[in-house]
């Protein structure tokens, strides 16, 4: 029996897709639906043993009330906002929740994979290195990453980087993202546009040596992400904090000709004034350090920005799901 929160979500219930492709059904599914009924999207057409809320999860989880049957805890499950400014909701909501789930794991000698954050590097001064060493030094710039830094901390100070996995999770994108908002990735966000006007907005830069659109993320597409889940579960002996993204950093600029070249309309890119309360906490630049998984030999190579989004523009154009 599998456990996978946040299997509603977006990275959640694309695991849950390529479960049932491998014929697994055998997976408890936590979440916490929202009122308009897009992360149920998610979820139709999946098989699934049962639904659970998150509350009552947790609920089962502290009064020891799960099934002695699973064997793997595939935590995606969090608030993922970086504006939200509510330190008492992340603290209950992604760290002392995943405490609890992690605890409750270790007892039962289940495996526990769970989704840190690349947002836990901050402004990316000490690099993107996803060693002990680094990651004791690091200092996010918003309350999401601090909380899952805080966990991050919590598995190495107990010693259970030797047990658990932690995936420091980058720009993924992709389908099933819909019911995300504005915390939808820029593709999913611009496809209306683009196909309808021929236009993108991306953000002004407020830093000399990075022009408009020039600054850099590290985007990896969904179903990389979702291997990269699939073959820590497959060997449970590689365990620790590792980063998930492709190695290769890229501009905004490229992600927008990538959109553009998908729908066959010629770029136009308007840059736009970045909100105040956004430009301190801005990372200009990530790029994920892949060293220490391509040493467990994981040798899968990851999709292109190019053939992602245009994969991706396949599904944006019905919004259909994974």
């Amino acid at each position: 029996m599998i456990v996978l929160t946040g299997g509603a979500g977006f990275i959640g219930s694309c695991i849950l897709s390529h479960l049932n492709r491998i014929g697994r059904e055998d997976v408890v599914v936590v979440d916490h639906l929202d009122a308009g009924g897009l992360k149920k999207q998610n979820l139709a057409g999946k098989k699934f043993s049962e639904y659970v809320d998150k509350k009552e999860f947790l609920e089962r989880v502290i009064g020891d009330k799960l099934p002695g049957s699973v064997d793997c805890v595939l935590h995606m499950g969090a608030c993922s906002s970086t504006i939200l400014q509510d330190a008492r909701y992340y603290q209950e909501n992604n760290y002392e929740y995943t405490v609890h789930l992690a605890q409750w794991a270790l007892a039962h000698d289940a495996r526990f994979i769970y989704a840190s954050s690349a947002a836990t590097y901050g402004d990316g001064s000490l690099g993107y290195k996803d060693d002990e060493a680094t990651t004791r030094r690091l200092r996010p710039l918003n309350l999401y990453g601090e909380s899952k830094h805080k966990f991050d901390l919590w598995v190495l100070d107990s010693g259970y980087d030797q047990r658990f996995v932690g995936l420091k999770f980058f720009n993924v994108f992709g389908p099933n993202e819909y019911h995300k908002g504005e915390m939808r990735s820029v593709v999913a966000k611009a496809f209306d546009r683009v196909v309808r006007e021929g236009k993108i907005a991306l953000f002004k830069s407020y830093r000399p040596d990075y022009k408009d659109g020039e600054q850099k993320r590290d985007f990896i597409y969904i179903s990389d992400a979702v291997d990269i889940v699939m073959f820590f579960m497959e060997h449970p002996a590689i365990n620790g904090i590792y980063n998930v993204g492709t190695g290769e950093a890229r501009t905004w600029n490229d992600l927008a000709r990538s959109l553009f070249a998908a729908v066959g309309k010629e770029p136009c890119i308007e840059y736009v004034d970045m909100p105040s309360d956004i430009q301190p906490r801005y990372q200009y630049y990530t790029q994920a350090d892949m060293t220490k998984l391509r040493a467990q030999e994981y040798q899968k190579p990851f999709t292109s920005l190019e053939d992602a989004v245009t994969d991706y523009a396949g599904y944006l154009k019905d919004k259909r799901h994974l």
